[in-house]
């Protein structure tokens, strides 16, 4: 009996000698992936927010990269401007495959304090199966995805059927002056058929069991638009109240706004969202935007989505007041009284008109004016060469989850890039859940087997899209 024992304790032992052996063997990296993981601790470590000035200092550690790795030197560029640059580097490829494919990407992140986190933010900090640091997420990621992919590439003798054009701007974040003046004054440099940005578009898992449910391509962005509403008054002493007060004809105009919507609009990107989106989504909500895919007109459709703020924005320009300010003493009558109204306009509406449309809802004497002059630009076709390229690179990580086109609320240097003539496509590489999105936050993290991915998912989609012929 004891013989069978320590025959059972030692099997016992094995097996778990053999897991443990089993588990470290399966979190052994490759050359590349190792070249990967020291790139993404390097750019997490430059403090690259704004007003601090390290941009360039990250660009030129990039350019070293490059230049180590064989670039000739004509095919990198530094762009200085102000306190940050850009950077770009061409990856010749023979020309058969058309003009380049630009990768766009940026350097700057948002500002984080040290005191606020729990970790120093600056340094890539791996635990819990999570990179944590600024930028982890956003964006410094996927910028190391692309710049390793490229350095894998030189070292493998890739020759691409085309140029591959890597941009990387230096104030996303904030002004994207660096984008404005690549693409206005460097456009020889940048010029190409079509873009691929990860900074848009989504990879999204189930929050219950960690799986990948869907992955969407952004390919139309809303214009960010700023306008002012003002009203103006002689004023006076504030013993002595008339009727035309300020701060009482511009709430008027805000009743006015509030109680108006801009029609119900739709393009390919929407509809085809809508569409792919229906069958994932929960009884009443699904049939609507199976309602809404075949019949933008259905009215009862755009209005049951038109609820959730989620997708109110992908239905129609929306415009919302946003700041305040009115008034120069307590004991005085107001002189003039002032709102800040955020609009995001639908993908090809010029923001002149909606300026009119708002000078037309608000009452007589209420001045608007648009705040400088936002960049807008119409939605990317979908290409098919892109969507399929997507399709198969996405579906050998994750068989069969749906992908769709999305149209974003936010903004990104892609509005940019699309008015210049430019399609571009948002192609994020991290799957992710929802409540493990912290970009821009505290303590912003990425899971380490999805940037591990993300090298994979980059990799195969410049092959499809731009490698070698198959069988060359």
């Amino acid at each position: 009996m004891m013989h069978r024992f320590v025959r059972m304790a030692c099997a016992l032992l094995a097996c778990a000698w053999l897991a443990q052996a089993a588990s470290a063997a399966a979190v052994i990296r490759t050359p590349e992936e190792l070249r990967a993981r020291e790139i993404f601790a390097r750019v997490i470590a430059y403090r690259t927010s704004v007003g601090l000035g390290q941009v360039p200092a990250m660009a030129e550690y990039l350019a070293g990269q490059f230049r180590a790795a064989g670039f000739p030197a004509a095919d990198i560029h530094m762009l200085p401007l102000g306190e940050t640059a850009s950077l770009v580097v061409r990856y010749r490829g023979d020309g058969t495959g058309g003009k380049p494919i630009l990768l766009l990407s940026h350097m700057d992140v948002v500002t984080a304090r040290r005191e606020d986190w729990q970790r120093d933010p600056f340094t890539l900090t791996e635990e819990n199966g999570f990179f944590y640091g600024r930028g982890t997420f956003d964006i410094k990621e996927s910028l190391t995805c692309l710049v390793a992919t490229l350095l894998r590439f030189k070292a493998e003798g890739v020759v691409p059927r085309r140029d591959l054009v890597l941009l990387l701007t230096g104030d996303e974040e904030t002004t994207m002056d660096t984008a404005r003046d690549v693409i206005s004054n460097h456009r020889e440099l940048v010029d190409a058929e079509f873009a691929l940005n990860p900074d848009a578009g989504s990879a999204d898992l189930d929050e219950a069991t960690g799986r990948a449910m869907i992955y969407g391509v952004e390919t139309a962005e809303k214009t960010y638009a700023n306008y002012e509403l003002t009203v103006r008054n002689p004023g006076g002493h504030s013993a002595e109240p008339r009727a035309d007060n300020a701060i009482y004809e511009l709430a008027a105009a805000l009743g006015k706004l509030q109680g108006y919507q801009f029609p119900v609009m739709s393009n390919e990107t929407t509809r085809a969202f809508f569409a792919g989106s229906a069958a994932l989504a929960p009884g009443p909500l699904g049939e609507a935007m199976r309602k809404f895919a075949s019949d933008p007109h259905d009215a009862a459709a755009a209005q049951f989505l038109s609820q959730d703020p989620h997708y109110v924005g992908m239905l129609r320009t929306t415009c919302i007041p946003t700041m305040l300010r009115g008034g120069h003493a307590e004991n005085a009558l107001p002189e003039s009284a002032t709102v800040n109204v955020n609009c995001r306009i639908f993908p090809g509406i010029d923001p002149a008109a909606v300026r009119q449309t708002l000078q037309e809802i608000v009452p007589a004497g209420v001045e608007v004016r648009m705040i400088g002059e936002p960049f807008w630009s119409d939605a990317s076709p979908l290409r098919p060469d892109v969507w399929d390229a997507v399709t198969r690179t996405v579906h050998a990580l994750h068989p069969g989850i749906p992908i769709v086109p999305r149209q974003d609320s936010g903004a990104s240097e892609n509005i940019l890039t699309r008015a210049a003539g430019i399609p571009t496509y948002g192609t994020f590489e991290s799957f992710i859940k929802p409540s493990d999105y912290f970009a821009h936050g505290l303590n912003e993290r990425e899971p380490v087997a999805s940037f591990y991915e993300g090298l994979r998912f980059w990799y195969m989609l410049l092959k499809d899209l731009a490698g070698p012929k198959p069988g060359t």
